[in-house]
């Protein structure tokens, strides 16, 4: 004979850790090559002059200077024009 109760079954107890996104590195601080600045998921942000995208849409340094941001508009495939934030190292 069991000494405990059948417990039952949990079916919507998982969850996924955060992912940590982001800006890292704010408008006027200095960063290195290979210095991420953005993590985010898609195009929200825009890579500038010194920057580059990566595969996840994370934006890195190019080279050493100061992360500047700016608002610019930009054309959808649409034909709408939509604020996005361009981050470049100067």
């Amino acid at each position: 004979m069991s000494k405990t109760k059948a417990g039952g079954s949990a079916k919507n107890v998982r969850d996924s850790p955060g992912q940590r996104l982001g800006v890292k590195a704010y408008a006027g601080e200095t960063v290195n090559t290979g210095a991420v600045l953005v993590r985010q998921i898609g195009r929200t942000k825009l890579a500038g002059p010194g920057t580059k995208l990566g595969r996840d849409f994370t934006i890195f340094a190019t080279k050493d200077g100061k992360v500047s941001h700016r608002q610019t508009r930009i054309r959808r495939f649409d034909g709408k024009t939509v604020p996005r934030t361009e981050v470049s190292v100067i």
